[in-house]
């Protein structure tokens, strides 16, 4: 059993990971029960993950919250943008595609403008597990609330809503409500694509 640290090191921005990734947009995050992750050095973490080489680099010797704060990022512990866009995503993992552009936003307009905006993609999210959730699309709406740009993923939100209220689609029929809005998201994420 790995001895847990007796002085463990909790970020301000858990739902930044230090690696780039966005913590704060992956299903563990609202997963309900002991197997919820904390996000990024966040309470109890160390209790529920392995050591990680970017925490005790940045967090722990450093003091810093994301590697894109670094003097020395990038540096040899990340793969090439490249790698990142080719590297195939689980449905249990936030986007790895957006490491390299998340740090990089970090570097350049610095942590606090950063977590105000994960903080926006963070309340569509919820807004979007809250309303149209039908207990399969959470790992969708994570990827879409990671992958999406802001005003896309608003507008799809925005259009769900609207068409729910006009076709008169009740609360507890969730199937229909995540339908529509899966629908939307798809759309959105194809006009990005193209």
């Amino acid at each position: 059993m790995a001895k847990k640290p007796t002085n463990p090191v909790v970020k301000k921005y858990p739902a930044i990971g230090v690696c780039g990734l966005d913590c704060g947009l992956c299903p563990r995050y609202y997963t309900a029960g002991p197997s919820r992750c904390p996000g990024c050095a966040g309470p109890d973490f160390f209790h529920k993950h392995p050591s990680c080489s970017f925490i005790t680099c940045a967090v722990r010797n450093k003091g810093l919250e994301a590697c894109g704060q670094c003097a020395d990022f990038p540096c040899a512990k990340f793969k090439s943008e490249k790698e990142y866009e080719q590297v195939k995503e689980s449905s249990s993992y936030p986007p790895y595609r957006k490491v390299m552009a998340n740090l990089k936003a970090i570097r350049e307009h610095g942590i606090k403008a950063f977590a105000k905006q994960q903080a926006r993609r963070i309340k569509l999210l919820e807004r979007m597990l809250a309303g149209f959730d039908d207990g399969r699309s959470k790992s969708c709406y994570c990827r879409s609330a990671a992958l999406l740009d802001l005003a896309a993923l608003e507008s799809a939100l925005d259009a769900a809503t609207r068409k729910i209220k006009a076709d008169r689609i009740p609360p507890d029929d969730t199937k229909t409500r995540a339908k529509i809005l899966r629908a939307l998201l798809d759309a959105a994420g194809k006009r990005v694509e193209a």
